[in-house]
């Protein structure tokens, strides 16, 4: 059964500069589905960054309606939003976020034990995850003696420890030369296959664009053209089907 993940509908967002507004989202329409892999590329400023944040409940709307998992955010208090994205979501950005102090692996299980999985678990949790991404060696040594691919496969192991249903990543091969980010956007590619977990990417890379599923092309806080490719694993085919879902527009 196909299901929807995300469901947002006329959603805007505005933001104060001095004596004016910057419309950053101007009536967005999205669904996407479970499994589904889905890239956000436009131009810097487009909103793409902005469309993310809105859909992962970092930033607030101000109207419209976003749903994850059918929970409408609006219906949330803060601490229920933020426990949702604990349970519920990934996040995978440019700059690892990973703490300097700590080993990979006491990076993968923070977030568990600030959201108060008991040790044992979240210990068990990371190393499953680190593991899973092929950097189970490194576990004891903290970021400054990684790569940069060996720090970003710990981001992603910190974002998948939870097992969410969505992973966000906001430009994951930014900072990552060709070689690496091939590798890391494979094992990416490879982890939605196995879990069937939902992905979404917001990257200027075409190269990274071409890897998904689905690629929404943003301008001026707008989805000018989405396309959509449904895999065989979702819809029961053998083959896959393309469908424009919305024209280019002027």
């Amino acid at each position: 059964m196909i299901e929807t993940i995300i469901d947002a509908k006329g959603v805007w967002k505005r933001y104060d500069a001095g004596r004016h507004k910057i419309e950053a989202l101007k009536g967005i329409d999205l669904v996407v589905l479970r499994g589904e892999v889905v890239a956000v590329m436009g131009p810097s400023g487009c909103g793409k960054t902005t469309l993310l944040n809105c859909l992962s409940g970092l930033d607030v709307i101000d109207s419209g309606t976003i749903k994850i998992s059918g929970r409408d955010f609006k219906d949330l208090t803060d601490n229920q939003r933020t426990d949702f994205r604990a349970r519920e979501m990934g996040f995978v950005f440019q700059t690892y976020n990973l703490l300097p102090v700590l080993t990979g692996i006491e990076n993968v299980e923070l977030p568990m034990l600030v959201g108060g999985v008991k040790p044992s678990v979240a210990r068990k949790r990371a190393q499953e995850a680190v593991e899973m991404v092929g950097v189970g060696e490194w576990s004891r040594h903290r970021p400054a003696e990684m790569s940069g691919g060996q720090r970003q496969r710990f981001t992603i192991a910190r974002a998948l420890a939870t097992k969410p249903a969505i992973v966000w990543a906001d430009e994951p091969t930014g900072a990552l030369d060709t070689e690496t980010s091939a590798g890391i956007m494979d094992l990416m590619v490879q982890l939605n296959r196995t879990n069937d977990q939902t992905f979404v990417w917001v990257t200027h890379s075409e190269e990274v664009g071409a890897l998904a599923q689905r690629l929404i092309r943003m301008r001026d806080g707008q989805i000018v053209s989405d396309t959509k490719e449904v895999p065989a694993h979702l819809d029961g085919s053998d083959s896959s089907r393309a469908v424009e879902l919305t024209a280019q527009v002027d």
